[in-house]
This record gives structure tokens, C-alpha cells and sequence, in this order.
């Protein structure tokens, strides 16, 4: 009896001690901005019980008493010791203290703290690119991130920008890198018909923005597989947070102006050169081609045709065509959001409406847009969020840069035509010397007008403590809509009465995946495990109709046209499947390892190759855990990182590998004709790439940075290559060639002052060098025979090549080239022979227009609620041409106005100059693939300055507000260049490629903005 009684005791007690075991959750944040912190531990003291935060920062811990205590740790921040108490919930907010702070970056399918960070990954902040007046997020990363080059193509608002991540990785596939916003990939392709390719991502709301982060080596992009080799852009909008609801208003209005301005001849200076031009070319042989007698009766007739109702002899300006296509452009800007939530649900909810116009006449875009961000957790293990983005562009274009209609075109009309006739109307040809591009903007119309949907939704569903499932769906519909009208007098008009046109693309994306994944930490070792699927598929449709001969002008759609002129529409599909896995693994935070593995499927390969495999593997070791330099005052920081992976290229053409034909008619019948020969083994463009890098702190992290160097190998590049005749067929797309990019990123934050008074400065730089490994079959070079960039074996993508200009011959005026003549082992024979005769002047490399280093330099000044920032940005080594020199500085060649440096054109013999003798009607120097218009295009840029003052809170008392700031900023605010055109950051948008770059043709100057605002939060 006494043994059984001892035996119930023990149960009952046994039975009271596992009632006693409850479970405590909770989140840990950040104090002062209420961020939630990943990856903190948390133990119960005394005990080996303990958890991480999860990507919320929430966890669950079991405890067995009242009197336990929880010791909750995070590097960066100071420990806290919490007895638990009656508390099922218990909330910390941690401190920072001296040590590094463990920044939380967003890396592919999760997050990641950055002191376990074995990849390179930029992080920006949101807060870095709110309140840019500028229209893409591209802009406003500008100069923020090392290693990342940026370009506007020219200055028309809305218009392409160009991305190259760690430099150029392709020829003919795709060299942007994949974009993800809120998990949802987005192709940049420009979808709209009429003018030049606009930014499809010119949607985005800057303020929606929570962070950016861009994925830049191997062992960060690998787990996007196919779609990594260029880069990862990640971005990720802003979520509710628990806590009191918070509204913000932020309100912008100011201007925009042209960033440089040409000098061009006025009407004497116009008159004096071109009639010197004529008499040097009666004094040659030839006559003009409309007028028998000489080119100097032919100037004059040319005077007075061109002095409309005015008289050229007296030689006063009558136009200034440049400013004509200038203007002072507004910009309005406004955004609000609504942002809260509880233990349960949290919200954020924004709307914007936007103006920027153009500094080019007539060119202008406005967007609206609004956003809804939900999380809930639905039970206690499963926690749901969707996401709703609407956004709307409207864009009023102007023609690409290669048209007379193009407002800046405008410069080449003589100085001393007036603008309209004596009843205000427009003048064109023949009073002027072109086509009058203002009858455009008067009478024409090109409007595109874009709409996005992106949706997503997805769930978190934690199976136990240590393991989880993540599911997402997202789509993404994207649809433009091109509207064009031309009056009867517009040049487009001008031969039917007429014209007009209407397209209409769209876009339809999905996208989902489901991610298995498994963290947990034993003592002193952590691991981590994913397992991931994806699916992706796009169509995309295109309609296009025209028509011409309205009633009148007034008549805009093509209900009114009298024809219809032609009609078209495609449809077009491709899709990708994917699988996917990650392990991460770290001891003590001191020992890190990272393995990723990807295996895609794309239909846009051929049948032998539709599935690649890419692997990445990283390593790390943080030195200033082990116990050598644990101690050392002066390190506080210091972490050495390498890294390798492939990943592969799928942006291509559908159906590339696939045998297609034309559509065709007969005799009256339907004919298929053969188009493209078949390659089924068509593969992917792989992108080997080895990184290493170097993290520190010194001086409690007072000045901390980056170093990293790093080798791309780029293999299978996709060439059109010869194939012979007997296959019916000219040319093949094949897998052929290699390419190589190599480089050093350098990345310095310093704390220079804290305090009252603080001062920080971030500086970042990269070196990267391109290099063309190989082509197909022996091939060294690809030349289309018209542009001066080409490919070309042992040089960077679009090099420069033509004749290298030698001046000009002192005796008789004649434009000179060296000769460059080689031996047969390529070698110059004489490098200092020369040539009157353009076409017996051997092509050579004459300089890039890929900059050897781009760096930004950022400076935060701040005291009392004063802050000051100055954010400068640039590159050096690279040239431009100027393609319109060939027109525009031809030493009066023809009729176009002059830039003022002709004016140092050779007079006579012994003049020593680079300006060859004014010949009209002749090319004396003017051929475009020459060095004469190839000019240094290095810039240095105060591309941000941003002033702003906060208004004391004790001012504010108990009315509602919880903060106001006031501020100006201004973009592109100086430029120092010793490029003489309109502005040094340029590609003429009608040529815009992967091959050429650094070519200005009449290429709109960036816009110089300033703009005053208000920030309000409730």
C-alpha cells in the first residue's frame, strides 16, 4: 500500500510539472523605428531551451515557471534579461548599442542578416529614394549602388534607362537585370509603337518603396537560375506594422530645365561661314546639283529662300531654334498612405498623382497609381497577405531622335528664318531648311497610355517550431495603348490628307511558387534549409491599326480616316518551370557556408536543351569573432567572403530555336514561306562568375565598408552565324562565343561626427573591364558598316572603330587620317603616315564608351532638425561621339546650322587648326566613322542635393500631427564635363542596343530639377 501511494504521488507531481511547461510568444523589434528583428535568440536561462525570431520577428518558446527568464540576444544590439512572469506574450524592443548593427537584406525566396551574408547583395533604403523628382526607380538609384551602372538614354521624360549590373553580359540576348517587385518578376520591354522605347517600370511609386536590394554575385542570384546572369533587382514595398495607425502626406511642386545647351551660329556669323564655304567650293570642280551656274549664286538663292518675309541681309536673328524646343517643364507631385495594425491584421494602403513635364516641348508624362498591403494572421500557424497595386501612365511623346520632327532637330534651321509668317503661322519647307518640327507638336498628337494590375497573395503556414511552408501567386498585367494623329501639314500627314494610328499591347504574366523551408540551432551551430518550386508563364498581344486622308484635322480617330491603310495583330507566349534549393549553414556566427542549386525549363529553348542546371556555392569566415582579434579596440568588424556560381540568360526571342515561317500570298492564295532554319539545340547563355570580398568595422564601426573582386565568364553567347547556302537559309542562330567581365567594387560608410552635430559619408566605386573572349568560327569582328560601335575580339562591347582624324593639312585646308597601315603580323608600319582620302585610312579601335570607373559620394549633414544632403555621382574613361557632328559641325558641308567651333575652320595656308576648310557641298572631314567626333564623356554630377527641416514636435502639442518636414531638393543640379554637347549621359534612343552606346544625335540633355515639398505624418 505505501509502495502504490508513493507511486500516485509521483505521478501527480510528474503531471503538475508538465501542466507547468506553457508556451510564451511574442515579438522582438528594433526601439526607436519598431523594425522587426530576424534571426534574435532568445533561451530560458539556466536552461538549453531556445528559438530564433522568425522573418517577423515573432517566436514561441516554452518556459516552465513564473520565475523564468528569458535572455534575448542580437548582435548590434544591447542583451536583455525578462522574467516571464503570468505572461503568455511577451514584446521586446532592443537597443542598439556601439557594436555592428545586423542589417536585415532581402535575398532570393527570404531574408537574411547581413553579418551571415555570404553573397553580395546592395541595400537601399527606401528612404534613400523617396521624394526623388525623377519618373524611374532606376533614376533614383543612380549612383547608390557600386558596381551598378545606370544610364537615361537621353533627357524625354519617361524614356529608356539602362541597368548593367557588374558590366555588359550579353550581344544579342537580353543585358537588363530581372526586376522583382514584391516577388513578382517584371520584364522591362518597351511595349509602346510610337516614338522612342519608353520605361515600363515608370509606374513604380518611390514612396510605396520599402527597400531595394540588387543581387550582384553569383552566390546571390544563383537561386534565380535562368534569369539571374544580369542581376537581381529585388523590391520590396512597404507592409503595416502593429502599433497606433499612421497617416503620411508628402506634397512636391517645382520645375524642370535643360541640363546644357549647345553653341550655335547666329545669322551674321551664319551668313559670313556659309558663304565662304561657297566660294571655297566654286574654286573646285563641280557645280551644285539644282543650280548651273555656281555654288555662290546657289548660296544666296538658299538666303532668300530661307528669309521667309524678312530679309537676310540685315543679318538679324530671327529664331532661336534651340530655345524653341526648350522649356521650363512643371512638376507636381502628391502621395498618401494609411498604415497600422494590430497582433492580427496589418495594413498599408497609398495613392499618388504625378506631373513631370519634359524640358523638350510638348513632351510630358502624369501617373496615378494606388496600392493595397494586407497581412492577417488567419490561426496561430498560418499567416496570409495580399497585395493589390494599380497604376496608370499617361505620356505625351515626341519622335525619337533620328527625325526631323524631334524638337531638337530644330537647331539645324537657319538662324535667321522666322518662326511663323506675318499671320502667325507656321513656317516649313521651303523657308526652312528642314521640316519644321513645331508643325508637329501644333498638329500631331502621340499619346501612350499604360495600365498595370499587380496582384499577389500568399501564405505562411508553420508546420512546427522549426519548419514552414510558403506559398505565393502573383500576376502581372501590363497594357499600352498608342494613339497617333498627324495633321495635314505634319510631315507624316503631309502625302495623304492625313494619318493616323492606334496599337494596343498587352502583357499577362503569372507567376507562383511554393517554398519548404527548415531553420533551426543546436547550441552553437545554425542551419537553415529550402526547397522551392516555380512557375512562370507570360503571353503577350499586340494590335495594330492605321489609316489616312481625314475630313480635317480636327478629326482624331481612325473612325474618321477614309482608309484604312494596314492592320495587324500577333500573339505570343513563354513560360518557365522551375526547382529549386538552398542550405545555409553557420557556426557561432563565425563560420558561414551557403550552397544553392537551381534546375529551369524554358519553352523558348530548343528540344536537346530546354532544361539547365545552375549551382552556386559560398563560404565566409567573420575574423573578428575568433578570439586573435575578438579584443582588438581598433577591428570591430571583420568578415572575408568568397563566393562561385553559374547562372544563365533565357531573355531571347520565343522561338529562336524553332523552324518559322511568313504568312504570304500568291496569286490570290495563302502561301507559308520559310523564315528561320531550325536549331534544336539552342541552349542557354551561361555566366560563370568567382567572387571575393572583404567586410569591416573599424573604430566601433565609425568607418565600416566592402571590397570585393570579381571574374564573370560568359559562355555559349547566341550569334547569327553563316550557315551554307544548301540549307535554303543565310544565317543561324547558334551558341557560339564567349565574353569576360572582371572588376573591383570598393564600398566605405564613415560616421565622421555624432551627436547634436552628425556627419556621414558613404562612398562607392567600381572598376570594370569588358572584354569580347571570342565569336563564331574565327570571326573577330562584327561591324554593321554604318555605326562606330562595334564587337570586337580583345575590346569591350561597342567599342569605337573607324579612322583615326589627324587634323588638318596646314597648306591647303584638307581634313587629314593616319593612314594605320599593318603588317602581316597586324603591327603599324608608320603610325605617323597620313591620307587626304577617308576611304584609304585603315580602321582601328579608337576608344570605348564603357567608362573604366563609376563611383557616387553621398554626404548627410545634420543638426537640430536641420539635415543637409549632398549626393555626388559620375564616371571617367569613357568618349561619345557625337553622331550628329556629321550635320551640325561639318564646317558648312550643307545648310544645317553650325556649332560656333566651326568658326576656327582652316583660311589659309599656314593656318594651324582641327577644322578642315568650309567646302559647301563637299565632305571635307565630315564622315562619321572618324575620331573627329569622338570626345572625352567623362562627368562628374551633383546629382542630389536634398535640404530639409523638421519642425520641432513641441510644436505640435496634441493636434494630430506626429511629425512635418519641409524640404527642397534638386536633381542634376551642376555637371562638370569636358564634353561639349547638350549633356554627357547618352545614347541616342533610335540606336540604343546592346552594342551601341555613348552616341549622341540630337539626344535631349538630362532635366535639371528643383522641386519644394512637404512631408506630414498623423
Amino acid at each position: 500500500m505505501k509502495q502504490q501511494l508513493l507511486t500516485l504521488l509521483f505521478i501527480c507531481v510528474a503531471a503538475m510539472g508538465v501542466h507547468a511547461q506553457r508556451a510564451v510568444t511574442g515579438r522582438v523589434t528594433e526601439l526607436s523605428s519598431g523594425e522587426p528583428l530576424i534571426g534574435a535568440t532568445l533561451t530560458v536561462k539556466g536552461t538549453t531551451t531556445g528559438t530564433t525570431t522568425d522573418a517577423d520577428g515573432r517566436y514561441s518558446i516554452r518556459v516552465g515557471k513564473d520565475a523564468d527568464v528569458l535572455v534575448v540576444k542580437y548582435t548590434g544590439y544591447r542583451g536583455q534579461e525578462i522574467t516571464v512572469g503570468t505572461r503568455s506574450n511577451v514584446d521586446v524592443a532592443m537597443e542598439q548599442n556601439a557594436e555592428l548593427i545586423d542589417e536585415v537584406v532581402v535575398i532570393g525566396y527570404g531574408k537574411q542578416i547581413k553579418s551571415t551574408l555570404t553573397g553580395n547583395i546592395v541595400k537601399v533604403s527606401g528612404d534613400n529614394v523617396k521624394a526623388m523628382p525623377v519618373v524611374s526607380v532606376e533614376q533614383a538609384l543612380q549612383g547608390q549602388a557600386a558596381g551598378v551602372y545606370i544610364e537615361s538614354t537621353n533627357g524625354k521624360v519617361g524614356g529608356a534607362m539602362r541597368m548593367r549590373v557588374r558590366g555588359v553580359g550579353s550581344i544579342n540576348a537580353g543585358t537588363e537585370p530581372l526586376f522583382v517587385v514584391d516577388g513578382i518578376p517584371l520584364a522591362k520591354d518597351a511595349r509602346n509603337t510610337s516614338g522612342a522605347d519608353m520605361n515600363p517600370l515608370a509606374d513604380l511609386n518611390f514612396n510605396d518603396i520599402e527597400s531595394i536590394e540588387v543581387l550582384k554575385d553569383a552566390s546571390a542570384k544563383a537561386i534565380y537560375g535562368a534569369r539571374g546572369s544580369n542581376g537581381v533587382v529585388i523590391i520590396t514595398t512597404k507592409s503595416g506594422k502593429s502599433g497606433k495607425s499612421r497617416i503620411e502626406l508628402d506634397l512636391q511642386t517645382g520645375f524642370t530645365k535643360a541640363t546644357g545647351r549647345r553653341d550655335f551660329l547666329n545669322s551674321k556669323e551664319y551668313i559670313e561661314l556659309f558663304t565662304e564655304a561657297a566660294n571655297n567650293a566654286d574654286d573646285l570642280e563641280g557645280v551644285p546639283y539644282d543650280d548651273p551656274n555656281s555654288w555662290t549664286e546657289f548660296v544666296f538663292s538658299r538666303f532668300r529662300r530661307y528669309d521667309g518675309h524678312t530679309n537676310w541681309e540685315d543679318r538679324i536673328d530671327q529664331t532661336d531654334w534651340q530655345e524653341e524646343a526648350f522649356r521650363t517643364g512643371r512638376v507636381r507631385n502628391a502621395s498618401l498612405s494609411f498604415s497600422g495594425g494590430n497582433d492580427k491584421v496589418r495594413y498599408f494602403a497609398s495613392g499618388n498623382l504625378g506631373l513631370n513635364e519634359g524640358v523638350l516641348l510638348s513632351n510630358e508624362l502624369s501617373k496615378n497609381g494606388g496600392r493595397l498591403n494586407l497581412d492577417f494572421d488567419a490561426t496561430k500557424r498560418l499567416k496570409v497577405g495580399v497585395g493589390l497595386s494599380l497604376a496608370r501612365t499617361s505620356t505625351r511623346q515626341v519622335s525619337n531622335d533620328n527625325a526631323f520632327s524631334t524638337p531638337l532637330q530644330l537647331v539645324a534651321l537657319a538662324p535667321f528664318t522666322p518662326k511663323t509668317d506675318e499671320d502667325g503661322i507656321l513656317y516649313d519647307r521651303p523657308v526652312t531648311t528642314y521640316y519644321n518640327g513645331l508643325i508637329d507638336i501644333e498638329d500631331g498628337s502621340r499619346k501612350v497610355n499604360t495600365f498595370r494590375t499587380l496582384a499577389n497573395i500568399s501564405g505562411e503556414y508553420t508546420i512546427t517550431e522549426h519548419l514552414g511552408l510558403h506559398m505565393e501567386g502573383a500576376a502581372n498585367l501590363y497594357n499600352v495603348r498608342d494613339d497617333a494623329s498627324f495633321g495635314e501639314r505634319t510631315e507624316n500627314g503631309s502625302a495623304s490628307k492625313g494619318y493616323g494610328y492606334s496599337a494596343f499591347a498587352g502583357a499577362t504574366d503569372y507567376n507562383a511558387n511554393a517554398l519548404l523551408h527548415w531553420d533551426q540551432e543546436f547550441d552553437a551551430h545554425a542551419l537553415g534549409l529550402d526547397l522551392g518550386t516555380e512557375y512562370f508563364t507570360s503571353e503577350n498581344t499586340r494590335t495594330y491599326v492605321e489609316g489616312e486622308q481625314f475630313p480635317t484635322d480636327d478629326f482624331k480617330t481612325l473612325a474618321s480616316a477614309a482608309s484604312i491603310k494596314a492592320g495587324t495583330s500577333t500573339i505570343t507566349n513563354y513560360s518557365f518551370v522551375s526547382y529549386f534549393g538552398r542550405a545555409r549553414y553557420n557556426f557561432n556566427r563565425k563560420y558561414l557556408l551557403n550552397l544553392s542549386a537551381r534546375v529551369d525549363g524554358s519553352s523558348r529553348f530548343g528540344k536537346d536543351n530546354r532544361y539547365a542546371f545552375f549551382p552556386a556555392a559560398s563560404a565566409g569566415w567573420v575574423l573578428s569573432e575568433e578570439g586573435f582579434l575578438k579584443e582588438n579596440k581598433a577591428l570591430s568588424f571583420l568578415k572575408l567572403r568568397a563566393s562561385w556560381g553559374v547562372s544563365g540568360n533565357a531573355d531571347i526571342e520565343n522561338f529562336l530555336s524553332q523552324g518559322l515561317y511568313n504568312a504570304g500570298t500568291y496569286n490570290g492564295s495563302s502561301t507559308l514561306n520559310p523564315k528561320q532554319i531550325a536549331n534544336p539545340g539552342l541552349t542557354w547563355e551561361k555566366s560563370a562568375e568567382l567572387d571575393f570580398g572583404v567586410d569591416f568595422g573599424l573604430f566601433d564601426n565609425r568607418l565600416s565598408g566592402e571590397v570585393d573582386y570579381y571574374i564573370k565568364n560568359t559562355t555559349d553567347l547566341l550569334l547569327n552565324v553563316p550557315v551554307p547556302a544548301s540549307s535554303g537559309f543565310t544565317n543561324q542562330f547558334q551558341n557560339i562565343g564567349k565574353l569576360r567581365n572582371k572588376g573591383l567594387e570598393l564600398v566605405l560608410n564613415s560616421n565622421n561626427f555624432s551627436g547634436a552635430f552628425s556627419w556621414t559619408t558613404s562612398l562607392n566605386m567600381a572598376f570594370n573591364q569588358n572584354e569580347v573572349i571570342s565569336l563564331a568560327n574565327g570571326q573577330t569582328l562584327i561591324d554593321d558598316g554604318s555605326n562606330m560601335n562595334v564587337v570586337k575580339v580583345g575590346e569591350s562591347i561597342g567599342t569605337f572603330y573607324g579612322a583615326a582624324y589627324a587634323g588638318v593639312d596646314p597648306q591647303n585646308g584638307d581634313a587629314l587620317w593616319f593612314v594605320n597601315a599593318t603588317d602581316d603580323n597586324g603591327n603599324i608600319v608608320d603610325p605617323t603616315a597620313t591620307t587626304n582620302d577617308f576611304s584609304t585610312a585603315n580602321f582601328v579601335v579608337l576608344g570605348s564608351p564603357m567608362p573604366d570607373v563609376i563611383y557616387g559620394l553621398d554626404n548627410t549633414f545634420s543638426y537640430g532638425g536641420l539635415t543637409l544632403n549632398i549626393r555626388l555621382q559620375g564616371q571617367q574613361g569613357n568618349q561619345i561621339q557625337n553622331g550628329g557632328g556629321q550635320f551640325m559641325s561639318c564646317n558648312a558641308c550643307w545648310f544645317d546650322n553650325q556649332t560656333r567651333d566651326q568658326l576656327d575652320r582652316w583660311q589659309k595656308p599656314g593656318d594651324i587648326t582641327n577644322v578642315p576648310q568650309a567646302r559647301l557641298g563637299y565632305t571635307n572631314g565630315a564622315e562619321t566613322r572618324s575620331s573627329r567626333y569622338l570626345s572625352e564623356g567623362s562627368y562628374l554630377r551633383l546629382k542630389n542635393v536634398t535640404l530639409a527641416y523638421d519642425l520641432p514636435a513641441r510644436w505640435f502639442g496634441k493636434n494630430g500631427f506626429r511629425d512635418v518636414r519641409l524640404y527642397a531638393t534638386a536633381t542634376n543640379l551642376l555637371t562638370f564635363t569636358k564634353y561639349d554637347g547638350w549633356d554627357p549621359e547618352v545614347t541616342t534612343d533610335y540606336l540604343a542596343d546592346n552594342i551601341i552606346y555613348g552616341v549622341d544625335f540630337y539626344s535631349a540633355p538630362q532635366p535639371k530639377t528643383i522641386v519644394f515639398g512637404l512631408r506630414a505624418g498623423f
